[in-house]
């Protein structure tokens, strides 16, 4: 499996951390969106609605596609380009609905051995009082169980940021992959700045302490694969990034479809289960 060339990322020559400069970058309001991704590389795709509990979640997408002819699973945030659609859709943080929706989608594409792609830019999940009343934590953590043990091939995109708990709740995956300019991280620079010094403003040297860059994460053993993206980042040039998009998910996919389900379900688990350990010695 070829892999693009990472270096540890440095301070810009105006002493903006790297890591700052990739959090812009990751925001950008013209990189494309989960959807934009889905409507480039999959055809016949028919949304599902509804979490057959509470309602359905303007924040979350879930459907059935294809993929190269092949049935599959796409599962996604929606953030909205207008002011008026990022309300609506709160800013592409799902509540527990959406994430219940996800998960009801996932069991049918298990039911129908199909393939599960997931794609993430998100902040982190809604954090309103509703949420938590209607058990957002429970959701996070049912979808964290029921995926780790989907007996189906499973790839999660990371494309612009990946936060905290709302976006790992799609992304144990066989393959977790990051765009080579997005994020991935436990929490917001702002929301560690406001932890950490009781400062929003010390937003950029969070960032840097937090070592979420697509180098630090696949350093860490976080994510699988770093898609590389056009030069000056994915919205520069969106056709090229799709096509390098669609060229790593398709080489994952068959990966990830040779090996017997047994196996995919045992590497799965000793992945998640052996992650982050680290120790140091004097």
């Amino acid at each position: 499996m070829a892999e693009i060339e990472v270096t540890r990322p440095i301070a810009s020559a105006n002493n903006v951390p790297e890591a700052w400069l990739k959090t812009e970058m990751a925001r950008h309001p013209q990189r494309p969106y989960p959807m934009d991704v889905i409507e480039a590389l999959f055809t016949d795709y028919s949304e599902i609605h509804g979490d057959r509990a509470f309602g359905d979640d303007p924040a979350m997408a879930c459907g059935m596609a294809r993929f190269h002819g092949e049935e599959v699973l796409v599962v996604c945030n929606l953030k909205g380009r207008t002011l008026k659609e990022r309300v609506q859709r709160k800013f592409g943080s799902p509540e527990p609905e959406g994430y219940r929706k996800s998960l009801r989608a996932m069991k049918l594409a298990e039911k129908y051995q199909r393939p599960i792609f997931t794609f993430l830019d998100l902040t982190g999940a809604h954090p309103g009082l509703g949420a938590e009343e209607r058990g957002q934590g429970e959701a996070i953590a049912r979808n964290l169980l029921e995926m780790s043990r989907l007996r189906v091939p499973t790839i999660a995109t990371i494309t612009g940021e990946g936060g905290s708990g709302g976006a790992l709740a799609l992304a144990v995956a066989d393959r977790v992959l990051m765009m080579e300019n997005a994020i991935y991280s436990v929490i917001s620079p702002e929301g560690c700045a406001s932890i950490m010094w009781k400062d929003a403003s010390k937003r950029q040297q969070a960032a840097e302490a937090l070592r979420y860059t697509a180098v630090d994460v696949k350093g860490l053993g976080c994510v699988d694969d770093v898609i590389r993206e056009p030069e000056g980042g994915s919205q520069n040039d969106p056709a090229a990034a799709m096509e390098l998009i669609n060229e790593r998910l398709e080489a994952h996919l068959a990966e990830l479809k040779a090996l017997p389900i047994e196996t995919l379900l045992e590497t799965r688990y000793n992945k998640f289960r052996n992650l982050a350990q680290f120790y140091t010695t004097a």
